[in-house]
């Protein structure tokens, strides 16, 4: 049987395809190869996994009436991994439609479309840490309100969550979330802060630190984000009296780390001295993030290898082996 895979050639997918085709399952990738950042890296990425004879790619759009259906119409297919999203906080400030048609609409077609092909076991779909909002409590838990959200991605995030519960309880969709935690490592996006830190200290420029750079994260490296939807993907949630067949789990690295430290460990393995512009907090940010992974542990086996110590490394070697630098 087969793994559909939406943002196959997005960073998450990417690794996340590699590693069921590494465990010797067949996975079909569905991408729309979207221009929100450089074309070529998901094309970089789309040429590797096509390497692996076990794998295909699915050019098309989730939004597209019908086109998610019709890539779901392999029978083959029995497991779902929603990844595809349009991402970052800060662009949702600007090009509000862009959230609305790929994360609402396209989550309902991902949803609707495993609904009424039937013989779905489990439908896996990214949330984000983001939908805990202005929370002050810390870490953030999964029992938490996320009723606040101080962003347009985070609020279709969580509106992911709510309508894959009706789904759930009215039509018996297995579904779980997963709220992932600031993912970094090779093969990452360019407009997170990893990338644009580590370009930017390499070429002598400056980097922008949002609220003067006194903000914390939960740093999680991507081949600890794998594991956990690897693990959620085998444990499909089951009904339980009145509680639906729906799940959502914290993937972090339980490490609030300040941003400092992370700028300290990019300057280490660049060997540069980073040039530092202090910035206001920008609309949408929150100065804190620090997942709770209680839950995970128990349900999934979720453990976290990866600290920033190793990870941020591996990126900047990377990052220099892609530029051939």
């Amino acid at each position: 049987m087969s793994v559909l895979v939406t943002g196959a050639a997005g960073f998450i997918g990417f690794h996340l395809s590699q590693a069921l085709l590494a465990r010797g399952e067949s996975v079909v990738g569905f991408d729309n190869f979207n221009p929100y950042y450089d074309v070529r890296l998901k094309e970089a990425r789309a040429a590797e996994l096509a390497k692996n004879p076990a794998f295909r790619m699915v050019r098309a759009d989730l939004a597209a009436d019908g086109a998610f259906a019709q890539a779901l119409a392999d029978p083959a297919i029995d497991r779902v991994v929603h990844l595809a999203a349009q991402a970052g906080v800060r662009y949702s400030l600007t090009n509000p439609d862009a959230y609305i048609r790929t994360n609402i609409v396209g989550h309902f077609n991902v949803i609707e479309a495993c609904r009424r092909r039937g013989g779905i076991k489990h439908l896996v779909y990214a949330s984000s840490s983001s939908v805990y909002g202005g929370n002050d409590k810390l870490p953030f838990a999964v029992e938490d309100k996320i009723d606040k959200p101080v962003s347009l991605y985070a609020a279709t995030k969580a509106a992911n969550e709510l309508v894959s519960h009706a789904y759930a309880h009215l039509f018996a969709v297995p579904a779980t979330g997963l709220r992932f935690f600031t993912v970094y490592g090779p093969w990452g996006r360019p407009d997170m802060s990893l990338w644009i830190f580590t370009k930017a200290i390499l070429e002598g420029k400056p980097i922008p630190l949002f609220n003067g750079g006194e903000m914390r994260r939960d740093f999680t490296y991507v081949a600890d984000i794998v594991a956990g939807v690897v693990a959620a993907l085998d444990r499909p949630p089951v009904a339980e009296g009145k509680r639906a067949a729906h799940r959502v789990y914290n993937l972090g690295n339980h490490r609030s780390e300040p941003l400092m430290r992370f700028v300290e460990l990019i300057e280490r393995a660049t060997n540069h001295k980073a040039i530092l512009d202090k910035q206001p907090m920008q609309p949408g940010d929150v100065r804190e993030s620090f997942a709770d992974i209680e839950a995970s542990k128990r349900d999934l086996g979720f453990e976290p290898k990866t600290t920033i110590d190793e990870g941020v490394p591996k990126f900047v070697a990377w990052y220099r082996a892609y530029h051939g630098a």
